[in-house]
């Protein structure tokens, strides 16, 4: 008998913290790459996507908001959790998860994911990665980072997640605030091993990023 192929989605979290078009374009590069997604948006995060792009996020019409919000008109295979829903697949550990990527992520949900507080589906769902040993990558985005929260990222690191800011690179050439976010989006997807054609990659020679494709 022939065995089913089990869905392992790549679980991606959006907190409150400004810089939502890192988690569209995440959404838009894991989907392009034949990757499931199981979307997590905090309620902080719906305000935040409406303030930043004008999109509102909601529960009944995410098909629609989500197409709306990142522009793939296929969406694949995503599935979307409300954060307040605890019985979730991704709140457990034997559900078969890839990992999972906050992006952006707030101080407050680096605190809670750090401190094991599991507030909302997002942390718990964090929480279950770590303790699994899966991939988790944080990607913070707030400045300046005061000496908590820096304890907490440094966590964060010992727990095995990788840190990775919201810091785009300008080497790759990128002179569009889309090239900036999608410089962002791709190292985040670095961290996890994801194939993507986000940005130029370094070969090594000065000037470089000057080049057109």
């Amino acid at each position: 008998m022939e065995q089913q192929r089990v869905r392992q989605p790549w679980v991606v979290g959006v907190s409150g913290a400004s810089g939502t078009p890192y988690a569209a374009s995440v959404v838009r590069a894991l989907l392009a790459a034949g990757e499931a997604v199981d979307l997590v948006v905090s309620r902080a995060a719906r305000l935040t996507i409406l303030d930043e792009t004008g999109v509102s996020f909601r529960d009944a019409h995410w098909q629609e908001d989500l197409t709306a919000w990142t522009g793939v008109e296929d969406l694949g295979d995503v599935r979307y959790w409300s954060a307040g829903d605890f019985a979730a697949g991704p709140s457990s550990g034997s559900y078969p998860a890839k990992g999972m990527l906050v992006v952006p992520a707030t101080t407050g949900a680096v605190a809670g994911i750090a401190l094991g507080l599991s507030k909302d589906l997002l942390q718990r769902a964090a929480a279950v990665t770590l303790k699994e040993r899966r991939p988790l990558v944080v990607c913070v985005r707030e400045t300046p980072l005061d000496g908590v929260t820096l304890k907490h990222l440094v966590e964060l690191d010992a727990q095995g997640a990788v840190v990775l800011p919201a810091s785009p690179g300008f080497y790759a050439g990128g002179s569009t605030a889309r090239e900036l976010v999608d410089f962002v989006a791709g190292r985040v997807l670095d961290a996890v091993g994801v194939p993507h054609g986000l940005y130029r990659r370094w070969e090594g020679e000065l000037g470089s990023g000057g080049k057109t494709a």
